[in-house]
């Protein structure tokens, strides 16, 4: 395997996850199954989804000096992540998310960040060196907006390839400028309404295009991604069926899995494919980390399709 470096800026949390047969409405209780607590957070997951495929990767995030933070660090130390810049807060709790999923794998998630939020710009500043030798910087919306775009300006000083996974979809306005250091922007259809306001994923492609990053993916679940840029009319790249048991961290895998992709060279619509297989093996166990396949795993998917 090549020497490919990635930074990814993000969230880690403990993951509390429960099945049941049905997602509550409103005002509703509905009993589940047992309480399964796996590592998580979409930073975390991206960062295990790159590594778990071949890539060297440093994480750059917060945790709080506890049970959970004291877990996930262990857990970042197995899976060959880079733990240096991986900041234990004494002040702040780790952050934890609160998933029901339903019998066809969907899911409805509550987020409380904790020591997420405490992650800074001058963290990002304190990790200068590892921005240098890497090919691919992964951003989140977990963390801070000024943390982002910290994180963003120093990717594009030092030539990285700069993603942003705009999850979740922000409240208010993305910065003009974190647009335009951007080189490719990956919403899911419900995140692209929202950034733009557009219902259809064609016309809200052509918006962020025109805000001035350079490519935008925009997944589409089981219909695929749609693929946009500048110089090319906009592209449907279809995804795999299979039997979903979870989707919790789908879309994590899938950008963990673009960011290898590419950081090895491989052309946008190769990366895309292969993304798409990586998140439809993740999506056939419980799970986020739990479930982000390895290499041999991808492979041996794309290989079972190619027959």
């Amino acid at each position: 395997m090549k020497d490919i470096r990635i930074v990814v800026v993000g969230s880690t949390n403990m993951d509390m996850v429960v099945h049941a047969h049905r997602l509550p409405l409103p005002g509703e209780t509905v009993l589940g199954g047992d309480l399964i607590m796996a590592a998580g957070g979409k930073g975390a997951n991206q960062a295990v989804a790159a590594a778990r495929l071949g890539a060297r990767v440093t994480f750059i995030a917060r945790i709080g000096r506890d049970m959970f933070g004291k877990q996930a660090l262990e857990n970042f130390r197995r899976e060959g992540l880079d733990p240096r810049y991986i900041i234990e807060d004494p002040d702040a709790p780790s952050g934890v998310a609160l998933i029901t999923v339903g019998p066809a794998g969907q899911n409805i998630i509550t987020v409380a960040p904790g020591a997420n939020n405490r992650l800074l710009p001058e963290d990002i500043t304190r990790a200068a060196e590892v921005f240098a030798p890497a090919r691919v910087v992964i951003l989140q919306l977990e963390t801070p907006i000024e943390t982002v775009l910290q994180a963003a300006r120093q990717a594009k000083a030092t030539g990285a390839f700069v993603i942003l996974n705009p999850a979740p979809a922000p409240t208010i306005p993305l910065p003009a400028e974190l647009y335009q250091l951007i080189d490719l922007i990956t919403p899911n259809e419900t995140e692209a309404h929202i950034l733009t306001g557009e219902s259809s994923p064609e016309s809200a492609a052509r918006v962020l295009l025109d805000r001035k990053v350079a490519s935008v993916i925009i997944t589409l679940g089981k219909d695929g991604a749609l693929l946009a840029n500048g110089s090319q009319p906009l592209e449907r790249i279809p995804g795999f069926s299979v039997k979903a048991v979870d989707t919790v961290a789908a879309g994590d895998c899938f950008n963990g899995a673009l960011a290898c992709a590419l950081a090895e060279g491989q052309s946008l619509p190769q990366a895309i494919r292969f993304s798409h297989a990586a998140a439809a093996v993740s999506v056939t166990k419980p799970g986020a980390q739990p479930s982000l396949p390895t290499r041999n795993e991808v492979e041996a998917f794309l290989a079972e399709q190619n027959r």
